[in-house]
This record gives C-alpha cells, sequence and structure tokens, in this order.
C-alpha cells in the first residue's frame, strides 16, 4: 500500500453511529450503560463525534428519545461531539426540536450537532399515533427546516415566537438522506450532507456527486462537506470479523421477515433462501468486514471512491466487547 493511500485515512476525520441496539436477553437500561461506555471510548481513541439515531416501536433499538439519550452520553463524556443520526423532523414540531437542542447546546457549548432526516424511523402505525397527519413532512420538509433553522439563529425583528434556549445558538444543522433529496437541499443551502450507507448504499455515489456539483456556498460552509455512514466490523481475523458480522445478518433478515429485530449471537451459517441473502447483501452493501489490514484497506477503498470528508462507523455486533475491540483496531489502522 502507498503512503499516499496511508495518509488518506489517516487525514480523514471518522466518528460513530450507535443505534443503540438491544440485545436478546438485555434491556434497554443494559443498552444505555453500554452506549455510555462506547462513548467514552470513542472520545479517548479521538474519534470526532458521538451520533444517535431516531427510531420508534422498534424492539431492537433503544434511542427513541433521542434527545434524552444525547444529553445523557454528553453529560458522561467531555470533549467527543454529541448528535442526532438523525432527528427525523416530520415526527415534531421544529420549535420543540429547537427548544431541545438549544437547551442541550447550552449545556453542552460547541459539543452538540443536529442531524436531520425525513423519514419516519418506524412503521405506518407509529408514524399516525405521533403526526397525526400522515402527510406531514413530505412536501413541506424544507419549510419545516427553514423554520427549525430560524429558531436556532439570532431572532429577527418583530418575531413574535422564539425557542428559549435555542435562539441564537446556531447548533451545527447536518441533513442525512439515503437518496439524492437531503444532497439537492443540503447543496441549495450550503450545508454539510451525510449518507446512509451504513444501510441503503444504492445511491450513494449518485447522491455525492449531486451535493458536490450543485453546492451554493453559504455561511455556514464554502465548500461542500460529505460524510458517510458505514458498517465496519473490526477483529483479530477476516474470519472471526465474518462471523460476528451474522449477528448484523440475522438482524436485517428478521427485518425482512417482519420478526423482532434484537440483536442475536452470531451464528455458524444463516438459514436464508437466495431472494433473503440478496435483500440483506443489499443492505449491507457497503460494509467493510475483517481483520486489521482488511479493514484498514477497506475504508481507504471507501475514501478513494466516495472522496469523503469524513466516515461514520456503525458497528453492529452481539457483545459489547465485541463492539468495543472493533472500533480499538480502526483507531489503529487510523493512527498508524
Amino acid at each position: 500500500m502507498s503512503r499516499l493511500a496511508h495518509s488518506r485515512l489517516s487525514n480523514t476525520a471518522l466518528s460513530v453511529l450507535d443505534l443503540a441496539p438491544i440485545r436478546q436477553g438485555g434491556s434497554a437500561s443494559d443498552t444505555f450503560k453500554e452506549t455510555v461506555a462506547l462513548a467514552q471510548q470513542a472520545e479517548r481513541l479521538g474519534f470526532s463525534r458521538y451520533w444517535l439515531a431516531e427510531h420508534h416501536n422498534i424492539d431492537g433499538i433503544a434511542s427513541a428519545a433521542t434527545s434524552v439519550l444525547i444529553g445523557h452520553v454528553a453529560g458522561q463524556t467531555s470533549t467527543i461531539r454529541v448528535g442526532s443520526g438523525g432527528i427525523m423532523l416530520p415526527n415534531h414540531p421544529p420549535l420543540v426540536i429547537a427548544e431541545q437542542f438549544g437547551t442541550l447546546a447550552t449545556l453542552y457549548p460547541n459539543r452538540i450537532d443536529l442531524g436531520l432526516g425525513r423519514a419516519p424511523g418506524s412503521d405506518g402505525a407509529t408514524m399516525a399515533a405521533m403526526r397525526r397527519n400522515p402527510q406531514a413532512g413530505i412536501n413541506d420538509f424544507p419549510e419545516r427546516l427553514d423554520e427549525l433553522r430560524g429558531y436556532l439563529d439570532e431572532a429577527s425583528p418583530g418575531q413574535r415566537v422564539k425557542a428559549i434556549p435555542g435562539q441564537g445558538t446556531q447548533v451545527p444543522t447536518w441533513l442525512l438522506g439515503s437518496s439524492d433529496y437531503s444532497a439537492r437541499l443540503a447543496a441549495r443551502l450550503g450545508l454539510p450532507f451525510a449518507f446512509a450507507a451504513q444501510f441503503a448504499p444504492a445511491q450513494l455515489l449518485e447522491a455525492l456527486r449531486v451535493y458536490r456539483e450543485n453546492f451554493q456556498p453559504s455561511a455556514v460552509l464554502d465548500a461542500p462537506y460529505a460524510m458517510v455512514g458505514l458498517p465496519v466490523i473490526a477483529a483479530e481475523s477476516d474470519l472471526h470479523a465474518q462471523y460476528l458480522a451474522t449477528t448484523a445478518q440475522q438482524k436485517f433478515l428478521n427485518l425482512i421477515r417482519g420478526r423482532p429485530t434484537r440483536s442475536l449471537p452470531p451464528v455458524e451459517a444463516l438459514d436464508w433462501n437466495a431472494r433473503e441473502r440478496a435483500q440483506v447483501e443489499q443492505f449491507l452493501g457497503a460494509a467493510v468486514i475483517g481483520g486489521p489490514e482488511t479493514v484498514r484497506q477497506g475504508l481507504e477503498n471507501v475514501l478513494e471512491h466516495t472522496g469523503a470528508d469524513e466516515l461514520m462507523l456503525h458497528t453492529d455486533v452481539f457483545a459489547q466487547q465485541d463492539r468495543l475491540q472493533s472500533y480499538e483496531i480502526v483507531a489503529d489502522a487510523w493512527r498508524s
């Protein structure tokens, strides 16, 4: 491997995406303790951000009250940026999100990120329970985003409704997506963009192209800034990493089958048909899985093909110790 290839990874910011998984036989309380431990390790290893994602009515994910969990993690760490990857804005009044993240930014200055998406983060029935109006966020996402950003900016003359706290906090706002919709909007507004290749990699390169080609400089950014979410599992060998990866494969398989998605122990072989296997492999198409050198080369290849400014790694394995070790291995590759 060339020295240039090594430098690409070592010069790229790395961050952590935590979906707060609940394992079989575990509890949400266990998950929250492990989330804090992982965030503290990520901070010690020099990762830039620690993001949590909003999901609802999903048995295997404990981050439904995303802003509450962000505050808990920020309070148990000191320097790492903590944020949402993301908040599903159509589920909430923009004023409420501005108040929540304005409060977080006031408690933890210069450490809070607000990543925003427009998907429901749930099934149709749960979406209806939250939104009431089933059309919310489908066509009015840009207007909701403008309203939210207005509550985080300096107050306008004569502004009657203000986010207190929130107004003037300028919480950094990111747009998240798995298609080119948010890429186009982020480009038009001059905002940073994060692509969710950790579960939907198909349109990754096209979305990044659209974002960069259409980017308009803003008060936030002079040039495009693209982050790529990525499934990564590192272990002492390729074989063991592939074994650990069966936890994530089982999760997507159960999602396809409409079954509970709590984390399951790894298995030697999966009982799936050809169609199911193809679907699971599509979800995990961008995954980097292997021993230290395989993971190093895999991350270098992702950076070479995407030109990403930052990678946000999601490691979905059953045992907490394996998750911690995976990030340690990545950090060793990153520093070398």
